[in-house]
């Protein structure tokens, strides 16, 4: 042996190593003083820790307190009390409180291993009511609450299943389509574009309330259409409450109609039932009756010159169709995280849902504007009802019934913008959540003594309404909302990986198929979906109780963005106008001016306390009390997750816990300074 070598020697010679080591090189011996770590050293590296603990806490608790000093006010001056959703806000809090307790116990028992030997000892053995109580627990939540949890798991699992298969069979069935090249085929004969007496009667209607920033867009796109002018008619539908903004709306109507454009401009004086009580108004005109077909655009919805050749000759030659219905596009799809996530929501409603049950059931739901009717199917349906907030749903289902059938065009776009703030959204969809709970309530006895099929009743019912409209937000909130919190508190009950991430992230992965740009989302998309089920919920519950907030109806906030083809289009437009007439155009502005300042200085008295001026109101950002409540609920519960060491659970609790702790604080979206 080398006289520098070391020999280490085993006891047991049939299980041993041998490790020879040659030389003495200082590295193959590593000092012990740099291995070792002070009691000083070590003390510093947990105050470093600590510190920046802290200062993540103090960050969140500033952010917190921050959001609440901007919409407090806001909040109280906005809402209305009936739709703040009280008591689901005091069924999260509950959960909360009940999950703090629950995690303190834990975290006691954890650190004391009351878990691995407390079971297993007589209970005269026990000492201290802590011990006792802990014990009393264990015994009340394997026998009592377990059995609950399980068994509300099992039956949301059950329609997860359920709806998770409806998702797979709409792709099928579109990717069927894609195969098959099925679409919507028009008759030779349809239209003879050289001949303009062959052009039908066609009503453009743009129903709007207070919208300023996109009125100018809607109302030129609507008169650039490619129809002769004398077998069109353009209705500017305006609702709104400002008297300036409807002087700059009859100023842009005047202009287009001194250019040859067969536009009219119409204000309601009582202005009740909303979009549908407008629509129903400007139907009741007498010279509606001289035109065959109607078509509705929102306000901010942009159709190019060719959509009406693109959509009225699918009408010539099919007596039973009563709705064309267009794609939507989205012109400002990239302009942050929130839109990216809707377009992808949206890209599967019309790619997938809408396009599949238009080729197999020739029907779907009207999506309210981008859509072609006849007047006729309308008129033989009992035309536009008030009774909910989803007239466009409404009176698709009432045509559906009475025979009319539907074809959706995937290949028309119709340029419009998305909500790019959370809030705007979250109205938005509580609307498109809460107005079919109502509608089903009042269309079941129609449906079910209708004369249709009954397979199309089956798919009215439960398809249609129960399976995409109730259950969806049903088991997206109470499963991953509710039960898998509580699971982590109550082991017994705990959910398999399949259901909390395999199948979740297979059916995310379907939704974003017709959006292959948005595969770096699908995280967010999945946690985001989640976070909105608190939201669908809650609307879900309220349209279906008549509570409320069902019968909330506020307009989508608009920022008036545009294409750049539209850009460059409309610029030409502005061009012309601000040449034309520039006197009339200078008293105009001068006359609005001066109606502003007069409010100005009559609003003032009313609002200055002690000789000071009131200050512009400031509109910031809002705090969501129910979506922090489970940001905190779900923390908690990933915390007791960390205790067990669950993994994946632990994970999903605490990213999906961040996500709505940031949907809570308003940092999703656009931010308002």
């Amino acid at each position: 042996m080398a006289p520098n070598s070391v020999a280490v020697a085993m006891e047991k010679p049939d299980n041993f190593s041998l490790l020879e080591i040659n030389g003495s090189d200082p590295s193959s011996f590593p000092d012990n003083k740099r291995k070792s770590i002070s009691p000083k050293q070590f003390s510093w590296f947990l105050l470093l820790k600590a510190h920046r603990v802290v200062s993540c806490l103090s960050w969140l608790f500033a952010s917190v307190k921050k959001r609440i000093a901007f919409s407090s006010k806001n909040m109280n001056e906005e809402e209305d009390p009936k739709s703040r959703g009280k008591q689901m806000y005091r069924f999260i809090k509950a959960c909360l409180v009940i999950s703090i307790v629950a995690l303190s116990i834990e975290i006691v028992a954890h650190y004391k291993k009351w878990n691995l030997d407390l079971m297993n000892r007589p209970s005269w053995e026990v000492r201290g009511l802590v011990e006792w109580s802990y014990m009393a627990w264990l015994s009340f939540r394997s026998d009592y609450i377990a059995p609950l949890v399980i068994t509300v798991s099992k039956f949301c699992t059950v329609l997860f299943l359920i709806q998770s298969l409806d998702r797979l069979v709409l792709c099928l069935g579109c990717l069927w389509i894609k195969l098959k090249k099925i679409e919507p085929k028009i008759k030779d004969d349809a239209l003879d574009l050289e001949d303009a007496s062959d052009f039908p009667m066609v009503l453009i209607q743009i129903p709007m309330c207070n919208e300023r920033e996109v009125y100018e867009q809607s109302i030129g796109a609507a008169s650039q259409l490619d129809w002769p002018k004398d077998r069109i008619l353009i209705q500017v539908l305006d609702d709104s409450d400002d008297p300036n903004l409807q002087l700059l709306i009859k100023e842009e109507v005047t202009a287009w109609a001194e250019k040859g454009v067969n536009i009219i401009y119409r204000h309601r004086l009582i202005r009740t039932g909303y979009k549908a009580g407008n629509l129903k108004s400007a139907m009741t005109c007498d010279y509606v009756k001289d035109y065959e077909f109607v078509t509705i655009f929102d306000a901010d919805f942009q159709p190019n010159p060719d959509f009406l050749k693109k959509t009225i000759p699918y009408f010539k030659g099919n007596p039973e169709l009563g709705l064309v219905q267009a794609r939507w596009s989205f012109v400002n799809k990239d302009e942050n995280l929130l839109t990216r996530l809707q377009n992808i929501n949206l890209c599967f409603h019309f790619e997938v849902e809408q396009q599949v049950n238009g080729v197999f059931l020739n029907f779907f739901g009207f999506n309210g504007t981008a859509g072609v009717w006849r007047i006729k199917a309308l008129e033989e349906s009992g035309g536009w009802l008030e009774r909910t907030t989803v007239e466009d749903m409404d009176i698709a289902v009432r045509a559906h019934l009475n025979g009319w059938k539907f074809i959706y065009l995937n290949d028309v776009e119709v340029t419009c913008e998305l909500p790019e703030s959370y809030e705007a959204y979250k109205k938005q969809q509580h609307r498109w959540h809460s107005g079919p709970m109502q509608l089903f309530r009042l269309c079941l006895p129609s449906i079910i003594k209708s004369k249709i099929s009954v397979g199309k009743k089956a798919n009215l019912i439960f398809l249609f309404f129960l399976l995409r409209k109730l259950i969806l937000p049903f088991y997206s909130f109470t499963l991953f909302c509710i039960i898998l919190p509580l699971t982590m508190f109550i082991p017994e009950a705990e959910l398999p990986l399949w259901i909390i991430c395999y199948v979740p992230i297979f059916i995310s992965l379907l939704n974003i198929l017709p959006s292959p740009k948005s595969f770096p989302f699908l995280i967010p998309y999945l946690l985001f979906e989640n976070t909105m089920s608190i939201t669908k919920f809650n609307a879900m519950i309220s349209g279906l109780f008549q509570l409320g907030s069902a019968y909330e109806w506020v307009v989508t906030k608009k920022t008036g963005r545009s294409s750049e083809s539209d850009l460059l289009a409309f610029a030409e437009k502005e061009e012309k106008l601000h040449r034309r007439n520039s006197e009339s155009g200078l008293e105009l502005l001068s006359k609005l001016k001066e109606q502003e300042m007069n409010l100005a200085e009559q609003e003032t008295p009313k609002k200055s306390i002690g000789g000071l001026r009131p200050k512009n109101k400031k509109k910031g950002n809002m705090v969501f009390k129910k979506e922090l409540g489970l940001a905190f609920l779900l923390l908690t519960a990933a915390a007791r997750s960390f205790l067990s060491a669950h993994g994946l659970h632990f994970y999903f609790l605490l990213f999906q816990g961040l996500s709505f702790l940031v949907v809570g604080l308003d940092l999703i979206g656009e931010q308002i300074n």
